[in-house]
């Protein structure tokens, strides 16, 4: 066992030998043993030594955790459940076997049979915990259900009844039973029965929390809609905490609500359970003002009171009647906050909430005015006003940034917002002075101005001024030169460089962000996005890798998680995990990087290390199983994950995300058709009697084709549906989610070719079943589609024609589309291929028959049928095409290690000394990348075209 510990498994499995040889029944070292085999690739040989030892049903705790970890290693855990049902038969009163029995359950999710287990544990050792793991398995049965009435009528009520009879019995022991029971009449809508659980004797049970028995109180009240109590009860937490933003929303919320009912209070009795109740604007006024007066004698400053006043006014706004309270001028009251908070980073944030209150005219004026109190110094008359220290610097950049907010910036023409940008560099400078104590992994106080001067450079290369983008970059790395673990800064450069087409500094700067867990799946987007279709294919499957790696371990860690809760009584946790489970499983981006990355796969590899059987069925795809939840998709991505500053009318929209997710679905319906489809190719192999129809249908190869037809005319489906899509036209802000590959597929004529490959397919099979003798019409089908997809592709080709890198007045171009249309060449010559060699697998055995007819006949002239000359000419086209696309990219080559980039005459003199040394940087890292790109293209290429010379029948 020290062996397997210490990862030396050969050692392991030599040392179990030797015991085994001694005592050949020592049923524990046979399962180390398996482990071992295990862990140095022999899945095989492991599981049947594991089975051998299962089979003898073991009941030596030895024994039985060395197998429980090895199917765990397997991915086997329902071999465990068997394992535990064997020992607790054999061992019938041990707490022990039943308890991990139990667990076993809770990790294949076998809700029912964990009831049962939990009960008979209850049996043997009546311990609370044992019978509500009972309880928990009857909700779980109730959540997966999935007919409602089921649940709500059979599974909740016998779970109220199973806690009814302990609370009867007084035999409620722990916080987590009375959690249970809550959440139980809450699933059962029973909210007047939950609001008395907890106010009652047992809610004294509910401490772990802060404010746990008030927050599910208030919660019922809202289910109750009990607006008198919601409203005691928020007015009563505001006095004991006037900082708590969340009770002044249902504070708000419930006097609005009280007022629309005319409530008033009864006249003899209390208010309300929770004491008095506030039902009038006047009420709410002098309450908001009297936390402000307390406020004022506080010895730390809060900010809810004063956020408070401006969110009462601009819901008093809504309602047309806001002067006659005097709550004051919002502009003032922000101004004022300023002056307070100012000289803290969430005084931007806070503000950012309530500017619509103010009116566009006084934009500038407010601006001013704040700019006004700030301690600002200059050195000379000239000279732009510095802080003095950190605490004006925040003040500053507060302005700095509710001014882009406003919209100040975006209104400049060009010549001014250079000045901004300029001035906003030497502040960002000047305030690194005040950050030179700071670590690594602490971020300078100045950063923002740099990723503001960065943001008004994107307007400027939006509206056309290619020179912008270079100093956006310049800039950026500059930044993340003084202040490494700057987020931002590494996602801007991500997104910048791949709107460039270089993907090969991405890479690093995305490791360098060291994304845990969910991030996978809500950023990961930012990278797998681009590394396939910018022709990095090494780092495309490493990224695919990283994202498939945690969304497989997710799974697993799941069910870990599961059990830990049930352990510790953390019940009200459970679903959760299931929801977070069930939400992964359904990603968008899952589903996207499993398809993309086996026709990554299919592409580096298949007719090339391996045949595309093999890869086929090692990927265990097959054209009938379409694995994506289609209903279900969730679209888990971040797209607010890059700060911005613009304006709503500017910024990222709800409808923005909708159409994005739409389009995402659109693409990933046509990828993952094409992934089906070309699995389908080798299942048409060669099993046919050709014109014998009975036969066909018996060995179900005509049931293949007729899924290939069926998939095609889905494929076609979705075609349209992203054409239409395509045609609104959509720009998604800079900054927005990345458009999918779909436009370019399309207007570069991929789409095309792929399609009328598929239609091939079907000829061939055709051709296949009839026989050569009367198929003239077949064969001169086939052979025109032959001709034309030559044309298409030599029209695709054509699309990839041009620099890929051109420096025009001074300054760098990139044509990224030019490399993705390069990209979606090989792989619709790979499809060309993968079919070619369908073709191939077809007429050779009938070129062989009309060969040995010719023997036989002994003439020297037996016709050859027309679409062998066809398959040949259009194969040798093929190997010609492919030939110049492999010198075109040579030239490519050549041309970019040619580019001199120091000899760009960098006119904008706007560019310092120590700039000019991040701009050879950044010119350089997107060079190397394209060249990089290139590479790889023309590598696969090459390999392709061995396999074109092989087709010749």
């Amino acid at each position: 066992a020290d062996y397997l510990d210490n990862g030396n498994n050969k050692m392991a499995i030599q040392q179990a030998d030797k015991l085994l040889k001694k005592h050949k029944d020592l049923h524990c070292a046979k399962v180390l043993k398996a482990i071992g085999l295990q862990r140095t690739g022999k899945q095989d040989e492991a599981y049947a030594l594991a089975q051998e030892v299962a089979a003898l049903e073991p009941t030596d705790d030895n024994s039985l955790q060395a197998l429980t970890i090895l199917y765990r290693e397997m991915h086997r855990p329902e071999l465990v459940t068997k394992l535990y049902e064997a020992a607790v038969k054999k061992v019938p009163n041990s707490e022990e076997y039943h308890s991990h029995l139990f667990m076993a359950y809770a990790r294949v999710g076998e809700y029912k049979k964990m009831q049962q287990a939990g009960m008979a544990l209850y049996k043997i050792v009546p311990k609370n915990p044992y019978y509500f793991w009972s309880v928990m398995s009857l909700i779980m049965q109730s959540i997966s259900a999935q007919d409602e009435n089921l649940s709500k009528t059979m599974f909740l009520p016998l779970a109220e009844r199973m806690v009814e009879k302990m609370v009867k019995e007084d035999k409620i022991e722990a916080e987590a039973e009375v959690e249970l029971y809550y959440m139980i009449l809450e699933r059962l809508e029973k909210y007047k029965e939950a609001l008395d659980v907890v106010r009652g004797k047992l809610g004294e049970k509910l401490t772990s929390e802060l404010q746990s028995r008030e927050n599910k109180c208030m919660a019922m009240y809202k289910k109750l809609h009990r607006w008198p109590e919601c409203n005691a009860l928020a007015r009563r937490l505001l006095l004991k905490n006037s900082d708590d933003w969340q009770f002044y929303i249902t504070y708000f919320d419930s006097v609005f609500q009280l007022i629309d009912e005319s409530w008033t209070p009864p006249a003899e009795e209390e208010h309300s359970l929770e004491g008095e109740v506030h039902c009038s604007i006047e009420q709410a006024v002098n309450f908001i003002e009297e936390r402000i007066t307390e406020e004022s004698k506080s010895s730390r400053p809060l900010r809810g009171p004063y956020l408070a006043k401006l969110e009462l006014i601009r819901r008093l706004r809504r309602r047309g009647c806001n002067d006659e309270y005097k709550l004051g001028d919002p502009e003032e009251l922000m101004f004022q906050y300023f002056k307070k908070f100012g000289d803290k980073p969430c005084c931007f944030t806070d503000l950012k909430v309530f500017v619509d209150l103010l009116p566009p005219s006084q934009y500038t004026k407010f601006i001013r005015q704040l700019l006004d109190v700030i301690p600002l110094a200059a050195a000379a008359e000239n000279e732009v006003a510095l802080p003095g220290d950190i605490k004006a610097l925040q003040q500053h950049l507060c302005v700095v940034q509710l001014s882009r907010l406003l919209g100040i910036y975006h209104a400049m023409e060009k010549k001014q917002k250079l000045a901004v940008v300029r001035e906003l560099m030497l502040r960002y400078r000047h305030g690194l002075e005040f950050g030179k104590s700071c670590l690594k992994t602490e971020l300078q106080f100045s950063d923002y101005y740099c990723l503001l001067a960065v943001h008004l450079l994107l307007d400027l290369w939006l509206e056309g001024e290619e020179a912008a983008v270079w100093q956006c970059l310049t800039l950026l790395e500059e930044g993340l030169s003084h202040s490494p673990s700057n987020a931002q800064f590494k996602l801007l450069l991500i997104r910048i460089y791949c709107r460039l087409g270089a993907f090969e500094p991405v890479s690093e700067l995305y490791s360098s962000l060291d994304a845990k867990h969910i991030q996978h799946d809500t950023i990961g987007y930012l990278l797998t996005r681009y590394a396939g279709s910018l022709g990095h294919y090494a780092a495309a499957s490493q990224s695919c890798n990283f994202a498939l790696r945690f969304f497989h371990s997710n799974q697993k860690d799941t069910s870990e998680y599961i059990i830990q809760a049930y352990k510790y009584g953390a019940f009200e946790k459970i679903p959760e995990f299931i929801a977070f489970r069930n939400r992964l499983n359904s990603s968008l981006h899952f589903a996207q990087v499993r398809t993309e990355r086996m026709l990554l796969d299919l592409l580096l590899e298949a007719n090339i290390s391996t045949s595309l059987e093999e890869s086929i069925k090692s990927m265990s795809l097959s054209p009938e199983e379409d694995d994506i939840p289609w209903k279900d998709l969730r679209d888990n991505r971040d797209l607010t994950v890059l700060f911005s500053w613009d304006p709503k009318d500017r910024d990222i929209s709800e409808e923005h995300r909708k159409l994005s997710l739409e389009e995402e679905t659109l693409w990933l319906r046509i990828r993952s058709l094409t992934l089906r489809l070309v699995s389908g190719l080798p299942t048409l192999g060669h099993t046919i009697q050709p014109k014998n129809s009975e036969k066909t249908a018996e060995n179900g190869v005509s049931s293949k084709i007729d899924t290939i037809r069926a998939l095609l005319q889905q494929l076609e489906a979705a075609v349209d549906s992203g054409k239409k899509f395509l045609e609104q036209k959509i720009q998604y802000p800079v900054l927005g989610p990345p458009p999918t590959r779909m436009a370019g597929f399309f207007s570069n004529g991929s789409c095309q070719c792929q399609t009328s490959l598929f239609y091939l397919v079907s000829d061939i099979y055709e051709l296949d079943t009839n026989g050569l003798e009367d198929s003239a019409e077949i064969q001169e089908r086939i052979g025109n589609s032959f001709k034309s997809l030559v044309e298409r592709l030599t029209d695709l080709f054509n699309k990839c024609k041009g620099d890929l890198i051109e420096v025009r007045d001074g300054t760098l171009k990139t044509h990224p589309n030019l490399l993705e249309n390069l990209v979606f060449f090989v792989e619709t010559i790979s499809i060309a291929l993968w079919v070619s060699s369908y073709c191939d697998s077809v007429l050779r055995p009938f070129k062989s028959n009309l060969q040995k007819k010719k023997k036989k006949k002994k003439e020297s002239s037996v016709a050859m049928p027309p679409v062998f000359t066809h398959f040949l000419d259009y194969v040798t086209e093929l190997q010609t095409l492919t030939s110049n696309v492999i010198d075109h990219i040579k030239g490519l080559e050549i041309i970019l290690t040619a580019l001199k980039l120091e000899e760009l005459s960098l006119k904008d003199t706007l560019l310092l000394q120590e700039e000019k040394k991040f701009t050879k940087t950044v010119q350089g890292k997107v060079q190397s990348s394209y060249h990089h790109s290139v590479q790889e293209i023309g590598e696969l290429l090459k390999k392709r075209l061995d396999t074109i010379k092989k087709l010749k029948i």
